[in-house]
């Protein structure tokens, strides 16, 4: 749609500077060739808390239930479980895309923001893209559960509370989107290739073509589709806060960069 392109656009135009330039004043072999502290040690515990599932899970203990992050009515929830759901995958692809885009991105984010500020974007991103999914979550009960006391799964009638406690959410995926707008609102013109594209496409206009893929699957609801399609969406719009509010704050001193 090009008229949203023409909105959206001017967002990452305004406020950032062209990756190629950074580079040149930048360490540019350490971003692109090292692995900073922050994003390699997400990387470490992400690969060991599937690791520990997968032990878990020989021995009959799921900790997708237990870490992972139910809903708030349900009476296995716990508000840790905030933090701990996007350290849980749901399988070995779930986990190697969502590093590989810690891996690629994340070093770069964390190069420019310093560990510190790149590590509480990466939480509150994640924890935000947790409450915006429990907000959806609550708007189907609402909506459609709270009329019902047993729930057909297909392959049984089960009550509403167990049913409840089925709903979790596992994966890093709200913080990984929060890291993949980042990268394009701070190199907006940052040429892309994206299989199966033959061509290149600039950064904001990935990020964007992404935010309106989550935003239609996640209208549309398909009853085979158990991606958290708003959790995604819920890590970019609080990481789209995030940084405005540090430009806005760190605006001709320098910091934003630092």
């Amino acid at each position: 749609d090009i008229k949203s392109f023409s909105v959206i656009s001017p967002v990452f135009r305004g406020y950032s500077r062209d990756y190629s330039y950074f580079c040149q004043i930048k360490r540019k072999k350490q971003i692109m060739n090292t692995i900073p502290t922050v994003t390699k040690n997400l990387l470490i515990i992400n690969v060991l808390m599937f690791l520990g599932t997968i032990v878990a899970q020989s021995y009959g203990i799921d900790l997708n239930n237990y870490l992972g992050l139910h809903f708030f009515l349900a009476g296995d929830f716990n508000a840790a479980q905030l933090i701990t759901y996007m350290f849980m995958h749901g399988g070995f692809t779930h986990l190697f895309f969502n590093m590989f885009a810690v891996w690629m991105f994340g070093r770069i984010l964390e190069q420019v923001w310093g560990p510190k500020r790149f590590l509480f974007y990466y939480l509150a991103c994640g924890i935000g893209a947790g409450l915006i999914q429990e907000l959806v979550q609550y708007i189907h009960y609402e909506t459609v559960l709270s009329a019902y006391d047993s729930v057909n799964t297909g392959y049984s009638i089960i009550p509403m509370e167990e049913y409840l406690n089925m709903m979790t959410t596992v994966g890093a995926s709200g913080a990984v989107y929060a890291i993949l707008l980042g990268f394009g609102m701070l190199f907006p013109n940052q040429p892309m290739f994206v299989f199966p594209l033959p061509f290149p496409i600039k950064a904001k206009y990935f990020v964007i073509g992404y935010a309106l893929i989550e935003l239609f699957s996640g209208l549309a609801n398909n009853p085979g589709d158990n991606v958290a399609h708003f959790a995604h969406l819920g890590g970019m719009i609080f990481g789209f806060i995030l940084i405005m509010y540090w430009r806005k704050k760190d605006r001709g001193n320098g910091y934003y960069y630092n």
